[in-house]
């Protein structure tokens, strides 16, 4: 089993940032990646980024060149940071443990709100 906690959201105003902590323990070694996903209010829940162990990066169009994700693997901890945010970057941010490419473990997800 892995668990992930996520940390870091809140309020903010357009054009501000913040940056999401998304801290894994447990079996590890078991997942080869971190996804971060968003849902909006009414909408799907939608990937935005993800991170390979190896360090592969991946972005949604909707947040590429806004949103860095990284890793620090002496905290076993993948970050989110969001910079240029947008009222419709608002929703809840969740990270998930990748196997292979099964998104195995979830976070019980942070709010982030964007104000205009």
């Amino acid at each position: 089993q892995v668990q992930l906690v996520e940390s870091g959201g809140g309020l903010v105003q357009e054009g501000g940032s913040l940056r999401l902590s998304c801290a894994a323990s447990g079996s590890i070694f078991s997942i080869n990646a971190i996804a971060w996903y968003r849902q909006a209010p009414g909408k799907q829940r939608e990937l935005i980024a993800t991170i390979t162990f190896g360090g592969i990066r991946t972005y949604a169009n909707s947040v590429k060149g806004r949103f860095t994700i990284s890793r620090d693997n002496a905290k076993n901890t993948v970050y989110l940071q969001m910079n240029s945010l947008k009222p419709e970057d608002t929703g809840v941010y969740t990270c998930a443990g990748r196997r292979f490419t099964t998104d195995a473990y979830w976070g019980q997800g942070t709010q982030v709100t964007v104000s205009s």
